[in-house]
């Protein structure tokens, strides 16, 4: 497990280069860094969506209708689409190992993609290729 949270900006710098250091600045004060064991379930499939996560550091599997369509790791968001469209969650994920990962609620994840329209499109277009390939 994660000694404490407060690499997480560490993990930012490296996995967001798209941002600013003013920019990164305010991400650090967005995210709630949350540190999370293997085999937790970090979103549920029909639940409503109260936030996005960024994964910072270790692996999750993303499961539709019993079936594994996924895998996430660092550098990835899960989460958004929820927030987005305000449907329920379409997929359950699961940490696959420990994690380190950054919680956003539906203001901070308005926020964040305010601020950055290089890392909102980056967000975007990484969660349509999630769609068309859970689709496949």
């Amino acid at each position: 497990m994660f000694a404490n949270t407060t690499d997480f900006s560490r993990y930012a710098s490296e996995l967001l280069p798209e941002l600013s250091k003013r920019e990164l600045k305010a991400v650090d004060r967005l995210f709630t860094p949350l540190t999370v064991r293997q085999g937790s379930v970090l979103a549920r499939e029909g639940d409503s969506g109260r936030e996005a996560m960024w994964i910072a550091a270790g692996a999750a599997r993303v499961d539709r209708d019993g079936t594994t369509i996924a895998r996430l790791g660092p550098g990835e968001f899960f989460g958004e689409l929820a927030l987005l469209t305000g449907a329920p969650r379409i997929a359950m994920v699961t940490a696959e190992t420990d994690m380190l990962i950054g919680a956003l609620t539906r203001q901070e994840f308005a926020t964040l993609l305010d601020m950055s329209p290089m890392l909102t499109q980056r967000i975007l277009v990484d969660a349509v290729r999630r769609l068309r390939a859970s689709a496949a």
